[in-house]
């Protein structure tokens, strides 16, 4: 992570067959938009949440720039929950818990649903709930801010703007 200091970052977990999948194009759009003002885009494929990031590390990473036209970094496939997650997203949990969903976007309800039927209790735990929960980073590597994967992008932008004082 020494090789982005100084600059904003949006870590996310991703996956390539999750109904959030054409997030993507949107997280393209920001590094885009915020890459010459000092903003990254990390991206984490993970395979825990509905078997949704199948293949190797290379057929995610092609899918990812023949469909959605990537350039943001893209590391190896990762674990996120649980006693194999990688350090970088325990440390990342530790410091932002479940920030909750945005009820209106379509795929909240379901996901709600779905999660307090396997435990009651989900909201209270810190834990990543699903792909493409994202964290933001500031230049100092204090994460300040959770997004759950029903956070619109406007909101996610808006903040990065206030990190860059774009």
């Amino acid at each position: 992570m020494k090789e982005y200091a100084n600059e904003v970052l949006l870590i996310v977990n991703t996956a390539t067959k999750c109904g959030f999948t054409p997030q993507y194009e949107e997280l393209e759009k920001l590094y885009e938009k915020y890459h010459s003002d000092g903003f990254v885009v990390l991206d984490f494929p993970c395979n825990q949440f509905g078997q949704q990031a199948p293949g190797t590390d290379e057929s995610i990473h092609e899918f990812c720039k023949v469909n959605f036209g990537t350039e943001f970094p893209r590391f190896k496939k990762v674990k996120v929950v649980g006693p194999d997650a990688d350090p970088l997203f325990k440390y990342l949990q530790e410091q932002k818990g479940f920030a909750g969903w945005d009820m209106n976007h379509p795929i909240a309800h379901i996901l709600d649903d779905m999660l307090s039927k396997e435990d009651p209790q989900y909201k209270e735990k810190p834990d990543i709930k699903w792909n493409f929960t994202k964290f933001l980073v500031d230049k100092r590597g204090i994460v300040v801010a959770r997004f759950e994967p029903t956070e619109s992008i406007e909101n996610i932008s808006a903040q990065i703007e206030k990190l860059l004082h774009v």
